[in-house]
């Protein structure tokens, strides 16, 4: 059987967790790594020492501040840079291509802290576009895999402790309507659909002793159209990184598809 391990890791600045990010890379082996929050332009991206372990890169970069990049073992095809809806959205956060035939999104959507100003109501127009994209890719009726840090607790089970995120801009009831919503398209949630009724957490926050507490919430998805989804064999969370020197506050997730 061929598959395909599509993995994404919200970095927390690549330059600052490159040991971390290439010692779990040399271990696992994902096939294709989605990164979010590389916070460096281009120039400044590790390329030789990642391509020196058989990986191609595409990234869009800015600098100090969010960035995506893809990283794989195959060839990467038809990149585009930009969620469509605003041209004026400067800030990189969206990066879609094609890898062995499958269209793969990396997307890291806004935070939106604090409510009632201009980033919440950046965070909601970004959902909106996010959910005419997706779909505009479902209408494709073709494999679609998106991944990525969507900074959105979906349900109170996604979360050890509601109470602490009942005033974040990532639990807003709006918030998770608009992710229900991308879900009605016809996407499948795929940590939810091998963990129905389990907590399990993606991000653990640096305050708080988070981390030794399990105070965690799982904002990290993997979303996959009907004709993905179809080829679903499993899903891994990658939670032992956390206990690293200097770790991201989030840990990578991956999804296996048949190819």
């Amino acid at each position: 059987m061929s598959k395909i391990e599509i993995a994404t890791f919200n970095v927390n600045g690549i330059r600052a967790r490159i040991t971390n990010l290439m010692d779990w890379m040399s271990e696992h082996t994902p096939d294709v790594i989605l990164l979010q929050e590389i916070k460096c332009l281009p120039d400044s991206f590790p390329k030789e020492a990642i391509e020196d372990l058989g990986y191609n890169i595409a990234l869009r970069g800015e600098k100090g501040f969010n960035g995506v990049a893809v990283l794989s073992k195959f060839p990467i095809e038809d990149i585009i840079l930009e969620l469509p809806g605003d041209a004026n959205d400067k800030q990189a956060r969206w990066l879609e291509c094609y890898i062995k035939g499958i269209k793969i999104c990396n997307a890291y959507l806004p935070n939106g802290n604090p409510i009632g100003t201009a980033k919440y109501e950046y965070k909601l127009k970004w959902i909106e576009r996010l959910t005419e994209r997706l779909k505009e890719l479902r209408n494709l009726e073709e494999p679609v895999a998106v991944l990525g840090d969507f900074n959105i607790i979906p349900s109170s089970i996604d979360c050890q402790n509601p109470n602490n995120w009942i005033n974040d801009a990532i639990f807003q009831p709006e918030v998770r309507r608009a992710f229900q919503k991308v879900l009605n398209l016809g996407y499948t949630d795929s940590l939810k659909t091998f963990c129905l009724k389990e907590k399990v957490f993606t991000y653990w926050d640096y305050q708080r002793r988070s981390w030794e507490n399990n105070q965690g919430v799982r904002i990290d998805h993997c979303l996959l159209s009907p004709q993905a989804a179809d080829k679903l064999l499993g899903i891994k969370i990658y939670s032992s990184i956390r206990h690293k020197e200097k770790p991201s506050d989030h840990v990578p997730v991956s999804v296996t598809l048949n190819l």
